[in-house]
């Protein structure tokens, strides 16, 4: 399974390395899994413009490349534009694209020359089928390889909602597909100048993709996700989600074997 956790966004070098120095007990301990660290440089989609976007690209990627070399993890975070391609695609292993930006082809094409992994999450106003449109687009741009990420679809206002077949129908396009357990169960901009969240569902999300068949997770983990700079109604701290990647390893342990 591919497992990719990690902060919403870099805050400081501490919360950073606390959280990767969590991330590399997990691969240790479940070593047969691939784990990848993710934080972002840049919230570019922050509700409000008072919200904290991050440290920026070049502070940022510094960071990450200590991150990379220091706990030995293949390290992922996300761009907004094009320009931001080239310059990620020389640090980090899997190049994202934010949900709010999967159909911008000019950032879609930009992700697949370079020649890295590139994790298209579905926007949130997108139908499953749709995203074989985003497929195409990276393939013809020469993707190496192709993931792509359910996050919950918008369900009226302030509110998502999973709807699980979207999992097998992107199964379809011959990629990978992962599920966003933290990010699924976010209300954006539910809260007027930042988004809520409901992290108790995430144990109950997680555990169904598992069962239909999804080919790894996403988390969004804090040490104090009540003081985290972003997204902190939605995502785990680090006690509950190594309690909870465990009993969702032996589930997909399970279902491998099983179904």
């Amino acid at each position: 399974m591919l497992i990719i956790a990690g902060p919403c966004v870099i805050e400081d070098r501490d919360t950073v390395f606390e959280v990767a120095k969590k991330i590399r007990e997990l691969k240790d301990k479940y070593p047969k899994h691939m784990w990848i660290f993710k934080a972002s440089f840049d919230k570019a989609n922050r509700s409000s413009i008072d919200s904290y976007r991050g440290p920026g690209i070049e502070k940022g990627l510094e960071l990450l490349s200590e991150v990379k070399e220091k706990f030995e993890l293949p390290i992922t975070t996300d761009i907004h534009e094009p320009w931001q391609a080239e310059i990620v695609g020389k640090v980090v292993d899997i190049v994202q694209i934010p949900a709010f930006l999967c159909r911008q082809t000019d950032l879609i094409v930009a992700a697949a020359k370079t020649e890295k992994i590139v994790n298209v999450k579905k926007g949130q106003f997108m139908a499953p089928w749709d995203m074989a449109n985003v497929v195409e687009k990276l393939r013809k741009s020469g993707a190496s390889e192709i993931l792509l990420t359910e996050r919950g679809t918008t369900f009226g206002y302030n509110n998502l909602v999973v709807d699980f077949r979207s999992i097998p129908i992107m199964k379809k396009f011959g990629v990978k597909v992962l599920f966003d357990a933290t990010h699924s169960v976010q209300r954006p901009g539910g809260l007027g100048k930042v988004s809520g969240g409901d992290r108790e569902f995430v144990p109950y999300l997680s555990r169904a993709a598992i069962a239909i068949g999804v080919d790894g997770l996403f988390f969004e983990i804090h040490p104090e996700p009540e003081r985290a700079l972003s997204d902190g109604a939605n995502m785990l701290n680090l006690e509950d989600f190594e309690v909870l990647i465990g009993k969702l390893i032996k589930l997909y342990s399970f279902m491998k074997e099983n179904f």
